[in-house]
């Protein structure tokens, strides 16, 4: 496969399939470095050759890519979508192009220093940069609580429990993970959306931890509306979206 401006040839080393459209692929890729919470593009030829692509945020950790060469994408197949459909058919050994940039600013770099709290929401396949923040070695000490928000249409769609839960015993108990589900009850965890739980001071009571703009900081991340919603919710309360030039209490990335 010719590589295409601005991308490199990668070569699909394994595959988890999640349910029949969700799954992530691990994919070796020389000369990249990143900053985990960051994303790159990924890209294959259609059958009119035209060079289909998209941003998709790296699973793993900087330490972990260091070793193996590898990066992790964590993919719903959109059958409206013009790439995921054909990464969808990808398996280890086929080829797929890989970004040679990375970006973002979803990264811990990117908190206020005041903050001591931070939550982590996502909906579906946004949990992705969450978890490559999680997983570095270097995560700063300073962070008493950390919640990490998974919000999915069924529990099938909850992914990663395994990691998240060495995760938990690798933070000490100042890790929680909130899995939420709308379209199913659920034993453990919440139904429902993620700016109700906000409105509701739901999440906080789950969790035992206030949102308390003197220390708290919160990333989401994921479906569009749920960004915007949850961030009026937030801006309801008295909270500023952060900016580079003015600190603020919040910040957002869309996934489609």
């Amino acid at each position: 496969m010719t590589p295409h401006i601005g991308f490199n040839c990668g070569l699909v080393v394994s595959r988890k399939d999640w349910t029949d459209i969700l799954f992530s692929l691990r994919v070796k890729i020389e000369g990249l470095s990143f900053i985990a919470g960051q994303f790159t593009k990924l890209g294959l030829y259609d059958a009119k050759g035209e060079f289909l692509r998209k941003a998709y945020s790296i699973v793993n950790s900087p330490e972990d890519y260091a070793k193996t060469e590898e990066l992790e994408f964590l993919i719903i197949a959109d059958l409206d979508g013009a790439l995921s459909p054909n990464l969808h058919t990808l398996h280890p050994n086929d080829e797929v192009m890989v970004g040679d940039q990375c970006a973002g600013f979803m990264t811990l770099d990117e908190v206020p220093q005041h903050a001591t709290e931070l939550w982590l929401m996502a909906t579906g396949t946004g949990i992705g940069p969450y978890l490559s923040i999680l997983q570095t070695e270097d995560f700063p000490e300073h962070y008493t609580d950390i919640i990490l928000v998974h919000a999915v249409r069924f529990q099938q769609d909850l992914v990663y429990k395994s990691l998240i839960e060495e995760l938990k015993q690798k933070f000490a108990g100042k890790l929680q993970y909130v899995p939420i589900v709308s379209r199913e009850k659920l034993d453990e965890g919440l139904t429902g959306r993620v700016p109700h739980l906000i409105d509701q001071r739901t999440l906080e009571s789950h969790t035992g931890v206030k949102l308390d703009m003197e220390k708290t900081f919160v990333y989401l991340c994921g479906n569009p509306a749920m960004v915007r919603e949850s961030g009026l919710s937030l801006s309801d309360r008295g909270y500023h979206k952060h900016l580079r030039r003015k600190t603020g209490h919040f910040s957002s990335e869309n996934y489609w």
